[in-house]
């Protein structure tokens, strides 16, 4: 059956049978891995760690790319995966890590752009270019585009972007993406990588078709004990989520993910049988997620309310114009590849 790419009429609910309280274990029941290969960035902490160990005990041979090896091993220890020197922000190690993958001549079945930074102040990487767009964006694009003959190679395999529910504070500013011309606020450089994230993943789903490549935004969740929020703890409390003293209030903590929770919708992306033929699509909960045409009510210190894609994050056109605009930011052609 011919794979279904988001078109908006798929961007609703499969009744997967999942909810927010499952974990990586529930979804990786009953399938096996082996003989499959995987590239999971940020695997060395989190939500990404946790993705790395439910493969590896399903049987899958696990690479991690890592910007600093000595902590990722001592966090990987006793973990059957391999560790790899790569720098998201620097163009330069990108190309050193996916030519060290391609040389081994090994197909990829499973790409995990996992890592990511959040709530940083103003830094910019050797190209000028805004930190958490570099990262969370630019980085996999770039990581995506020299991996996909391997990718093609696999004959059905999966890229999953981990986006979040941060993608609804703004759209992508198209104008100014580097907030050369415009006052910095962390939020919206936040906001913008993971809109970028999803409408990566839209156009990728599109471009990929033709290989069997199928592509998946997601959203996991909020999740405790990550340290994505070391560097927002004022904004956390200004949003009503830690009390005065830094501690995450009770209400909050109610609707708080554990971090095998957390990794669950990425592990779903990655091999639910559901999405054998949908690609291009935003998920959460281990669902595919509803489009949120402001119908849904958000309250930020309830986190199970922050569901719903934006559809500015699912627009085809948008997806398209990102694309280019990410090849002449990069100076790569993803297409020659």
């Amino acid at each position: 059956m011919k794979t279904k790419v988001n078109n908006n009429a798929l961007q609703q609910p499969l009744h997967s049978g999942f909810n927010a309280a499952t974990t990586t274990s529930d979804v990786i029941k009953g399938i096996n891995l082996a003989g499959k290969t995987a590239i999971v960035t940020g695997g060395y902490a989190g939500i990404g760690l946790e993705t790395v160990k439910t493969f590896i005990a399903a049987g899958a041979r696990v690479i991690v790319p890592a910007r600093s090896l000595d902590k990722a091993r001592q966090n990987l220890k006793g973990i059957d995966a391999e560790v790899w020197q790569m720098d998201l922000m620097d163009p330069a190690s990108i190309d050193v890590f996916a030519q060290k993958f391609l040389a081994t001549g090994s197909p990829l079945h499973l790409l995990i752009n996992n890592a990511g930074i959040m709530w940083v102040p103003l830094r910019r990487d050797t190209r000028s270019y805004e930190s958490q767009l570099s990262t969370n964006h630019l980085g996999h694009f770039q990581l995506t585009s020299n991996l996909w003959p391997a990718l093609k190679a696999a004959g059905g395999a999966r890229v999953i972007n981990v986006s979040s529910f941060g993608h609804q504070i703004t759209g992508f500013d198209f104008a100014d993406p580097n907030f050369e011309h415009r006052e910095y606020e962390t939020l919206l450089g936040y906001g913008q990588s993971k809109t970028a994230n999803i409408l990566f993943s839209v156009e990728l789903a599109k471009r990929g078709a033709a290989f069997g490549i199928k592509a998946y935004a997601l959203h996991p969740g909020s999740v405790a004990d990550t340290d994505l929020n070391r560097d927002g703890h004022q904004l956390l409390q200004d949003m009503g989520m830690l009390d005065a003293d830094g501690n995450v209030t009770p209400q909050t903590a109610a609707g708080l993910k554990t971090i095998p929770q957390g990794a669950a919708t990425t592990v779903w992306c990655a091999t639910s049988p559901l999405l054998d033929n949908v690609s291009g699509v935003y998920c959460e909960d281990c669902d595919v997620a509803a489009v949120d045409n402001g119908g849904i009510e958000h309250v930020y210190n309830n986190p199970a309310t922050l569901t719903g894609v934006k559809p500015y994050a699912i627009d085809a056109a948008d997806a398209q114009r990102l694309w280019l605009l990410t090849e002449k930011l990069t100076g790569i052609d993803f297409t020659a590849k």
